[in-house]
């Protein structure tokens, strides 16, 4: 089958500028201080011969995605950036027409040998994880959507129906999802607005006692100011997984200085997401502190919406870290596991009862995976990896058009704001905040929604 709208490739290019926190963030018991972006730039022609260029930037969060215990940071992303640059100049040689899904998932299937390719050639003594590659890709595979939109003058987002995808996604899911599409399971206009998940890391101050000195910066500097400044009613919560007493306190005295800060502001409601980053022994962890939570701050423990990936991300290697018991509490998400469909039904055996899509994880992976869990009845939401710019609006309109995602993450503008100065004033209301929402509404336009 093929379309009028398929496209091929005539020329993929890729750079990477790196950028400076704001002051650091700590999590997974690392800290990382800067961040480098690998963007990429995909110029394509439609079976008629028109043109268009697409554009994808993400973050190499190798801290994040391949946390290695024998490889030091540089290392794990001088690899990284090795496999991003491979993955854009593989673009050029998808040399036959397709559509979106159909190109990157081409380009998928030669991530392992390419990831191989650059491990190998630098001796490196571990093979790269599939989640640093699927990072690595996604750039990548941003552009590809972006520059099919472009090319018909539609958005994106719009054209995941049978007219313009050549394959229904029994394809890529299974035959229970036989004779459906994308279209089925995303919006064909953008939610106007998104409440907007705050990030509270490890290191950040809660109060000006917590301040060992001020940047005097203009921006926020802790969590009471923060509330006030943003209107924030969504706060994620970073903590160690493997210091019961320490992650209780955190979220009680969280809790406070958000109760306090909210009385003055005469709101009511807010809610927290907590983020163990797989530091959780087992599930047992997780139980005695949401026990000791709700004794010590009944209201904080009420406030908890869900629970990420507490324990390793290895899921076939730990079968007995069941979630069962914790999500009858709260939703318990699988997020660094996230990487197939595979992943995905294991983690519903092992009682895991939601998913966090990410745009960094490839922008076909993340729609499938949404329909996924929109099919099998999971609690859905969508994070960033600390994205400016761009890949804060390229994360923030796959939020705002997959059903069921009530919230986005975006971290950005906490520890990276540099990054979003070249967007800001074109859309304001993605990047300044004053009711705790961004403004989606805007994210309308041809290609992923932007220019």
């Amino acid at each position: 089958m093929s379309k009028s709208t398929d496209i091929r490739v005539n020329e993929a290019k890729w750079s990477t500028t790196q950028i400076d926190y704001r002051s650091p963030m700590k999590f997974g018991g690392r800290i990382v201080s800067d961040v480098t972006l690998l963007d990429v730039q995909i110029d394509v022609e439609d079976r008629s011969g028109k043109r268009a260029v697409g554009r994808g930037s993400m973050p190499l969060g190798n801290v994040w995605g391949w946390p290695s215990q024998t490889l030091d940071n540089q290392q794990t992303l001088a690899r990284m950036r090795e496999l991003g640059a491979a993955v854009a100049n593989a673009a050029n040689e998808l040399s036959e027409f397709g559509d979106p899904l159909q190109l990157c998932t081409r380009l998928s299937h030669q991530y392992q040998a390419l990831a191989d390719q650059v491990t190998s050639a630098a001796n490196s003594p571990e093979p790269m994880p599939r989640l640093a590659q699927l990072v690595c890709g996604s750039p990548t595979e941003a552009a590809l959507f972006d520059a099919w939109g472009r090319t018909a003058q539609l958005n994106s987002y719009n054209m995941l129906g049978s007219d313009f995808v050549n394959q229904d996604l029994a394809t890529w899911l299974g035959d229970d999802f036989a004779g459906e599409y994308l279209d089925q399971y995303t919006r064909r206009q953008p939610a106007d607005h998104l409440p907007l998940y705050h990030l509270v890391g490890a290191l950040d101050p809660l109060t000006a006692s917590d301040l060992p000195s001020r940047l005097d910066d203009g921006l926020p500097e802790t969590l009471g100011e923060w509330i006030v400044a943003d209107g924030l009613t969504h706060l994620k919560i970073k903590l160690n997984g493997d210091d019961l007493p320490w992650d209780v306190d955190r979220v009680v005295r969280i809790d406070a200085v958000a109760t306090e800060v909210q009385a003055r502001r005469h709101v009511s409601h807010w809610c927290y997401s907590l983020d163990f980053n797989e530091k959780c022994q087992n599930v047992q962890y997780v139980l005695e502190f949401l026990a000791k939570l709700r004794a010590n701050s009944p209201a904080g423990f009420e406030r908890v919406q869900y629970i990420e990936q507490p324990t390793s991300r290895n899921l076939r290697a730990n079968p007995d870290n069941v979630m069962h018991e914790a999500a009858k509490i709260k939703p318990v998400v699988i997020d660094e596991s996230l990487v197939d469909l595979e992943s995905l039904l294991l983690a519903r055996e092992l009682g895991y009862s939601g998913v966090a899509l990410k745009a960094c994880k490839g922008h076909s992976e993340a729609l499938l995976m949404g329909a996924a869990a929109q099919k099998y009845g999971m609690f859905l939401c969508v994070q960033d990896l600390t994205c400016p710019g761009f890949s804060f609006l390229h994360s923030s309109s796959l939020a705002a058009r997959v059903n069921s995602v009530s919230a986005i993450e975006g971290n950005g503008r906490q520890y990276c704001p540099a990054g979003n100065e070249a967007w800001k004033e074109k859309y304001p209301s993605m990047f300044e905040i004053t009711d705790g929402k961004v403004g989606t509404f805007c994210l309308n336009g041809v290609g992923l929604g932007f220019e």
